[in-house]
Order: C-alpha cells, then structure tokens, then sequence
C-alpha cells in the first residue's frame, strides 16, 4: 500500500502593495521551488506574484492545514540567486529585521506586482513539437499565430488542462513564464529566429547560405542581425521560417540606461607611483575577502585606481560593484567608466523608472563579465563571479538607510557580500569615516591603507592643494557689510570671472530663506504638520517644508497679528543666486540642488553645461561635495560654515571635516592653482583649524579620544528605537512601558524623549537610545528576544522601528 505523501510548506513573500507579506503555502508534487524563486499564488480573489523564502517543517501553531492554499506555479527561476541567501539572512539577523522585509527592500520596487502573468515562446530544443501531447501543441500553435507572448488567463480561457501543458513545454525549454509591468504595457521586443530544423534539402542557394549562417551563430539570432551577416533580405527568413526550417519569436528587449552623448575612448593613464602601489596590492588580492582603505588626497587621481583594477577584473572574466554615496554623482562616473570599459557598464539607482530598474535587474543576472554603477541599493546587485566591490565616498552618510527597516550601512553589507564572494573591496576617500580609519588602526593587516599622499600632476607640472582662508563674518557685519557675500569672497570671484575661470559656491541649505518672521509680533511662520519652520522658495513663491514637503502660498499679512511687515531670513541657494545678480547681472550661474535637478538626468544635464563654460559659477548644496572633477573651476566659497559645525549630534565634527575639505577639494584639480575661501563666524573653531591644516590624522586623534570619553562609535556600538504617533499622550505612555521593558539589556539606556525636531507630517516622534556595554557586546539572537518582548503589541496608531548602529541621533 502507497504510503501517503506528507505535505510540503513553503514560506513565500507576497508582493502586493497594501496586504503583501509573508506567508504559507502547500507545494504540490510536480513543483520544486528553490529560494529565490517567483511564484504564481492565489492571494484574496485574485493571483499575485510571490517569492520563495524557504521550506518549513511544519505550520505556525494554530493554523489549519486545510485553510493551507497550494502555490499555483513556478513563473521563473532563481529571481535572487542562490549564493544571496546567506548575505540577507545575515542582513536580517545583524538589523533586526524580518528576512521577508529585507527581501522586499532588495529586489527592484513593483518587480512582482505585474498586471498579468504571461507566457512566452523560446527558442526550440532539438524536440519534435509532434511529440508533444495535443494541449501542448495547441498552446504552441497558439503562441506561433499571435507573436509568441500570450496572457496565461488567455491560454487557460483556450486550451483545456492549460497548466499540464505548459509545465510540459517548460521542462521541454519550449516556453517561459513572466509577468507583464503595470502600468508598462508589453515589454519592447524584438523579432528573433532559432534554429529548428537544419536540413537543406529543398532549399534556395540563398535559404542555405541564411541557414548555415545561423548554425554558426549558435542557432539563434535577432532577425535584423542574421540578414546583415547572412547578407540576405528579411523575406528570406522569412521563407525558411514558412518551410519550418526555423522558429520566429519576439524577443524581450531590456530598458537599461545607457546614458548621454557616447563619450570618447579613454585609454589608461600613467600611473603615479603611489597610484602603482595600490593597483598592484589590489590585483595581488583578488579572489581574496581583503579590505583596503584608498585613503588620497582630492584630486589624487583615485578612480584611475578604480578603473585599472576594474579593468584587470574584467579580462578574468569577474564583475565589478561600484557605489557611490549620491545620485548625482553616477553620470560623470559613469561616462567615465564607459569610456575606458566598454558597454557593459549599468547603472542601477532610485532615479531610474521603475521599468528600468527591473530590467537592470534581469541584465545583472545574466552571466559574463559586467560592471554596476550604482548608490546604497545596488550593493545589492545580483552580480556573479563578483571579482571587486569598490565604495567611493565611502566616509558618506548617504550610505546609511534610516528608514525604513533595515536600517543597513552599504559599507557593513558591502564587508559581509566580499567575504563571500571571495573578493577584495576597496573603500576611497580623502576624509575617511572615524570608524574605518579605526579599524585599520585597530587591526592593519586586516584593513590595508593605501596612501595617494599627492593630487596628480597636470601637463608636467606638479598640483598641489587649494589654498584654504578663513574670513570672519563678524569683522564683515561690523565693517557694515550685511550681505551673505564678504569683501575677500567678492573679490576673489571678480577675479576668477576676469580669468575667464569658474567658481562653485557652497550653500548648506536649498531655497531662498530658512525662515519668515513677523517683525510685529515675532512669529515664525511653521509647517502646520511639523514642528520645523517653513523655508521660502522665490521660485514659485511660496513656503515649503522640507521635511514633510507640504507647501502654502506666501501670506501678503502675518496670519496672527495681520502685519505686512514679514522679514526673510537665512540664505538658501535661490537668495545666493539672487545676490549673485544682484553684483553681476550679466553672469550665468547654474544652481545645483535637489530643487533643480528633480527631473529625470538633470544631474548629468547641469554638470555638462557647466563643464563646457556654459555657466560662470555653479551655487549647490552638499550635492557639490562629492566627487565633480571639473578642472577650470579654481575658486570654491563656502557661505556659511557655522551650521554644519553647531549641528547637536555626536557625529556633527567628523561631518563638518569631511564637507568642508570635500568641497574645498573642487578647486585647483586641473592645471591652475585653486583656492577655497570659507566664511564663518567662529573662525577660532577647531575644527575649521584641522580643515585649515588640512591635517586629517590631528583631526582623526581629537576626534577619536571625544568618542571614547562619550562612549560612541567606534568603542560602543548604539541602537536608536524610533516611536512615532499621531497622539502624543498615548506615546508618550507606550514609550515609557518600553523603556521599563528595556531594563535586562546589558548596556545604558537613554530615553525615552522626543526627537529633535519632535512632529513631522502629523506624527509626534520620540526615541530611546541604547548604548552597548564595552565588556559585554550584545548577542544578536538574544537582542532580537529581548526587543521584540519590549515592543509587544504596539497600540493602534504607534509604529516603532529600529535603526541598529544609527549616524544621526535627531
């Protein structure tokens, strides 16, 4: 007697925008999915889109195996590869958080949740289509008469026992299934051909001739290819195809970004000697998990390193990750990179469509050598043979995700994804982070610093580092100039713009005015959702929020005491470029900040006319810091320091170092000397003297000892609980609970509190902050014990998260 077969459960994550999570499923016999696998699952009323986690032994306690639904398919294989598993349950366990989130913050957004699953005709196998069972056929004969891409509701609708036909093709390698984008339409195709039959028997000399092109060509090319090479015209093919020599069908085109105007080939450049050095420590390491710190001056001539070693990967038949901390920066990179490599360089980043993404996803998961470019998301990629990771900027907050869950640093995931692959990674930086400059300290053989003491030299003539002045605000206010620009920066951009150089301008801040007071009554016009004070933007006129991104016209009266006298106060980009005028009203200055550059490549349109003298003086944000190479530019200003400095973070000096010696780092990097000139009315500061010095290692070791006495990275590691809720009495309790919760967790507590700015978007935000005892490093299982006991069941309304080693304590 047969002996029952028991019950297969699999964990699945459904991808659907409201209800989607995770959940599980019964596999019937005839499927083996793998994790990482798409899946086809009743869900409500209707089929969703889904992805394999993992087996299960048996079912959560209290559940019916009956109200158990079995999965309807296997759409495609390995969507995250196999090799992948193992990094994001590491992810999940080192952030706390659940695997199926970490899953879903990894793959391209919307990638499962498509308007329809649909099946699409192959190239053949050496099968006879005759041998197929008649729905088989049916479905072929289908697919053939209607473009080889049908909806499988259409299928169902036309064929009976639709599914064991299909599952017959499948395992044949006839057909395959996708799923068709919302809101995309059909994907691009193109027409190909694959080889069926290759006899010749019957045929036109012209037919042979096209036939045994194709035999060469591997059995199958597109169309418009095979009638180039064969030299023969379409209605040739098509004739073979007529005589069933061949199969015609549409091929899915991929929408990838290939960027602007093809720039010209860039062969490798001479190499410096400390440049020399570090190549050869990094191609001596590949296929090792080593860690190196390229640790050079701006200007040093790092991404040639990066594009030598990239290069070597490559032959070897290796890929290559590179990240970089801002969307603006992936343009000039990537021309750069696509010069020296080729075409195979991709970009992969939250600017792209959604569409995009999804495609860039596909392309990174065929084999052979290939090179993503891409911000925090793309350490993700699902490259194989991974030969180097390389984070530029690696000192950037941007690689840190605060929200949501999981709160992971590129920098860490970037460490566990070359331990795995058995590959070196490389982290650049003039300025680099406290806590990597730390570690090499701490352990040199294991974290391998290599210097680029020197920028390189232009046309023979030895570069050197821009000349760094301080002017002092204060003298200027008692001179009576009230302006946002000093005497000496006037001066010193006069004469740059008589050179017929360019001049960057660095503002801490977008738009016109950081606030709007009455003069009558001392109000300051706020966001009504937030507890932060609304910021005029000219353009436009109107106030804005930069935190919650609501907007209201700008009141001609004070909307509580009715004045008309409301003053403008602070300076953004828009009023530097209105004072700009204002001095030169024939100059052309380009503003650079998330306000201009919204549109889709916008960032590579600005820097480009910049680039070619379109613009005289380029004003931005933080965006300016990091990474343009533009070498007319010999002037930087930076307009006002003391905002970075007095920012009330622990982090806000290592900061501050870090964006004033980036920025200052523009100037001076081609052949003219360079010069920064920073305003500040705190020039005594210490850290503006470190920047002054241009003395990295002072800085490092003040910085380091202030940490230790404070007990913050690098020497105890800190967990930051956000709780937010739209009523502040019911939080304020909840959080109080939790703390008390908290108490067993070796280490100091501090909190609860609210954040500093405590209302954003309606929603009052309170923290509790934990920080890990140096003698008893917490246990990551037991943590995630110990948390999820102290959060409980949070009230309705109250959401909590977890932001596990956090830069910003706000």
């Amino acid at each position: 007697m047969l002996q029952p077969v028991p019950p297969r459960w699999l964990e699945v994550w459904v991808d659907h925008p409201h209800l989607g999570g995770c959940f599980t499923y019964r596999v019937p016999q005839e499927w083996d999915p793998q994790p990482g696998d798409v899946l086809s699952v009743p869900f409500g009323q209707q089929m969703a889109g889904a992805v394999a986690l993992g087996w299960r032994s048996d079912l959560p306690e209290g559940v019916d195996p009956q109200s158990i639904r079995d999965i309807e398919a296997v759409v495609a294989k390995g969507i995250l590869p196999s090799e992948f598993w193992p990094l994001l349950q590491q992810v999940a366990d080192y952030y706390l958080t659940p695997l199926a989130q970490v899953v879903r913050t990894v793959l391209p957004p919307g990638l499962l949740n498509r308007s329809q699953r649909r099946i699409r005709l192959l190239a053949t196998t050496s099968g006879d289509p005759g041998a197929c069972s008649p729905a088989a056929q049916k479905v072929l004969q289908l697919l053939q008469a209607r473009g080889g891409d049908l909806a499988w509701r259409y299928l169902q609708h036309q064929v009976p026992n639709a599914a064991g036909a299909l599952r017959e093709l499948q395992q044949q390698g006839w057909v395959e299934s996708h799923w068709q984008e919302s809101g995309g339409g059909k994907l691009k195709t193109q027409q190909a051909a694959s080889l069926a039959d290759p006899s010749p028997e019957g045929l036109s000399p012209s037919q042979q001739k096209a036939l045994q092109c194709l035999q060469q060509a591997g059995g199958e090319l597109l169309l418009t290819d095979w009638a180039t090479k064969a030299g023969v015209s379409r209605a040739v093919l098509q004739g073979l195809a007529r005589k069933g020599r061949v199969h015609l069908y549409e091929r899915p085109l991929l929408r990838l970004e290939t960027g602007g105007a093809t720039a010209p080939q860039d062969p490798p450049k001479p190499l410096t000697t400390a440049q020399t050095k570090a190549v050869q420590a990094i191609l001596a390491a590949l296929g090792q998990a080593q860690r190196f710190l390229l640790h050079g001056v701006t200007g040093s001539g790092k991404t040639e390193v990066y594009l030598q070693v990239i290069a070597q990967v490559l032959q070897r038949g290796g890929s290559a990750l590179v990240l970089v901390p801002e969307i603006g920066l992936t343009p000039q990179l990537t021309d750069r990179f696509r010069a020296r490599l080729g075409s195979r360089v991709w970009v992969y980043h939250s600017g792209l469509s959604d569409g995009e993404r999804y495609d860039t996803w596909r392309q990174m998961l065929s084999p052979g050598p290939q090179v993503v470019i891409g911000t925090r998301s793309a350490v993700f990629a699902p490259l194989s043979q991974l030969g180097v990771i390389v984070l530029d900027e690696e000192h950037d907050d941007s690689f840190k995700q605060d929200q949501p869950q999981p709160c992971y640093h590129a920098r860490q995931v970037a460490e566990w994804r070359a331990e795995l692959a058995g590959c070196p990674l490389v982290l650049g930086s003039a300025t680099p982070a406290v806590e990597t400059y730390a570690a090499h300290l701490q352990a040199p053989q294991q974290w391998i610093r290599l210097p680029l003491p020197d920028r390189i030299p232009q046309q023979g003539i030895p570069a050197t580092l821009p000349h760094l002045e301080l002017v002092d605000m204060r003298q200027e206010l008692a001179a009576g100039n009230w302006t946002v620009l000093s005497r000496r920066l006037r001066q010193a951009l006069q004469q740059t713009l008589d050179k017929g150089e360019q001049a960057i301008l660095f503002v801490p801040r977008r738009g016109h005015s950081t606030f709007v007071l009455c003069r009558s009554c001392g109000v300051v016009l706020m966001c009504s959702h937030c507890d932060v004070s609304l910021t005029f933007h000219q353009l436009g006129q109107d106030l804005r929020c930069h935190y919650c991104g609501a907007r209201r016209p700008h009141p001609q009266r004070c909307p509580e005491c009715g004045s008309p006298y409301l003053k403008h106060f602070g300076s953004g980009t828009q009023k530097v470029v209105e004072v700009l005028q204002q001095h030169w009203p024939d100059l052309s200055i380009l503003r650079y900040d998330s306000d201009a550059t919204r549109r889709k490549g916008s960032h590579r349109d600005l820097l480009e006319q910049f680039r070619r003298g379109e613009a005289q003086v380029l004003v931005g944000t933080q965006m300016l810091t990091k990474g343009l190479d533009i070498p007319q530019v010999t002037l930087v200003g930076v307009m006002a320091a003391d905002g970075l400095l007095h920012q009330s973070d622990y982090r806000a000096g290592e900061r501050s170092f870090q964006l004033l010696t980036q920025v200052a780092g523009r100037a001076g990097r081609g052949s003219l000397p360079g010069q920064a000139i920073i305003q500040t009315y705190l020039p005594e500061h210490p850290i503006l003297a470190a920047v002054l010095a241009q003395d990295y290692e002072s800085f490092l070791q003040a910085e380091l000892k202030q940490r230790q006495e404070g007990g913050y990275p690098p020497y105890r590691a800190l967990l930051l609980m956000r709780l937010s809720s739209p009523r502040l009495e019911p939080l304020e309790r909840y959080c109080t609970q939790v703390a008390e919760r908290l108490q067993g967790i070796p280490g100091e507590l501090l909190g609860p509190g609210p954040a500093q700015v405590e209302r954003v978007s309606g929603r009052y935000r309170w923290q509790i902050l934990l920080k890990q005892d140096p003698n008893c490093p917490w246990d990551r299982s037991q943590l995630a014990v110990q948390l999820r006991t102290a959060i409980g069941h949070p009230p309705q309304g109250i959401r909590v998260s977890l932001d596990v080693d956090p830069l910003r304590i706000l």
